[in-house]
């Protein structure tokens, strides 16, 4: 009897999660052919080469910039911009992420605001699956489309299935509930990082 629940109950949830992703689809489907084009430029910070990246790529495409990290890179990365021949009004700084899911739930809303539709995201190669799994989910329910810039890197290969699934499910969670769990997350000082973004 249990196990017949379990199957039923599985079957529900596999049903359920197909039809969502097919749901997304066809919003996103619905928003290439409108917004073929990226208007934006969005940086998952946490890597020194990832804003030297960007800002070549926003030197050949000529779109804004939005970097998403928190407060201890921020003085760094507005001198890498700066040498990099970028104008600090071209640079949008999101200073709430606390990981890779908090990217983009912080930014969706501000995006749909902004009027941006489709953006490039660049990140790290090994970084990328994790982080395309999320914004299909975060980014993609709210119709908005992204292009991954893959940036080269020593490591090469993808973070662990295991790590991908737990920003799945987050991003799940995040959908139905408007949370993340990231305040689960016992090494995460939040206050801390409150007040260190404050004092900017």
């Amino acid at each position: 009897m249990i196990v017949a629940i379990l199957a039923g109950l599985g079957i529900t949830v596999f049903a359920s999660l197909l039809i969502l992703h097919s749901l997304i689809r066809v919003r996103l489907n619905r928003t290439l052919k409108y917004y073929p084009k990226p208007q934006a430029i969005l940086i998952l910070d946490g890597n020194p080469t990832r804003i030297d990246y960007a800002a070549k790529l926003a030197h050949s495409v000529q779109l804004p910039i939005w970097i998403s990290g928190n407060c201890s890179q921020l003085p760094v990365n507005k001198q890498r911009f700066k040498a990099a021949g970028i104008d600090s009004d071209k640079v949008n700084y999101d200073l709430r992420a606390t990981d890779t899911v908090t990217h983009f739930t912080t930014l969706v809303k501000d995006f749909k605001n902004q009027d941006l539709h489709h953006v490039y995201i660049v990140t790290s190669d090994y970084h990328m699956p994790r982080s395309q799994t999320i914004a299909t989910l975060v980014f993609g329910s709210h119709g908005l489309i992204v292009t991954s810039v893959r940036v080269p890197t020593a490591e090469g290969t993808s973070e662990s299935p295991l790590k991908i699934l737990r920003d799945y499910l987050r991003s799940l969670l995040w959908m139905l509930t408007g949370k993340t769990g990231a305040s689960l997350n016992p090494s995460l000082n939040l206050d801390y990082i409150e007040t260190q973004c404050s004092s900017k």
